[in-house]
């Protein structure tokens, strides 16, 4: 089974319809949206690569709890065209918030996650918490 949750199975059919249900619709493709993720795993750790364009490094939120991974991130844009002597004639703003969410199959060692941000990807190293061995039991 994968890494993800078989809710996460059952959004990639879907993936439009689930993530953007509850969201307000969106007018422009530069306005703050969704985060979209890569997910990959290897024996010792999760790799998440999430496109947040537009966000700081100082508005990025990264919280593990166990298993569980959640991003959210404050995206803020401004963009102004000057003419004629500096007065504005028109300026483009916005300001808006992202997140996402998502479960795991092992539990995360949240002391060595690795979180860096280069070029609107941030990009997470997520180390496998070691689990106890299982055991047999001697049966009396």
């Amino acid at each position: 089974m994968s890494a993800l949750t078989r809710l996460e199975r059952l959004d990639d059919m879907f993936p439009e319809l689930f993530r953007r249900f509850g969201r307000p619709l969106q007018w422009s493709e530069e306005t703050p949206g969704e985060i979209k993720i890569d997910v990959t795993e290897n024996d010792k750790d999760y790799l998440v690569r999430a496109e947040i364009p537009g966000a700081k490094k100082d508005d990025i939120r990264v919280t593990v709890d166990r298993n569980f991974v959640s991003i959210s991130a404050e995206v803020r844009k401004e963009k102004e065209d000057k003419s004629d002597g500096g007065r504005v004639l028109l300026r483009e703003t916005y300001y808006g918030s992202a997140s996402r969410g998502f479960s795991l199959a092992s539990e995360i060692d949240e002391k060595a996650v690795v979180a860096k941000l280069e070029d609107g990807v941030l990009k997470l190293t997520l180390p496998k918490r070691a689990s106890a061995a299982a055991r047999s039991i001697a049966i009396e």
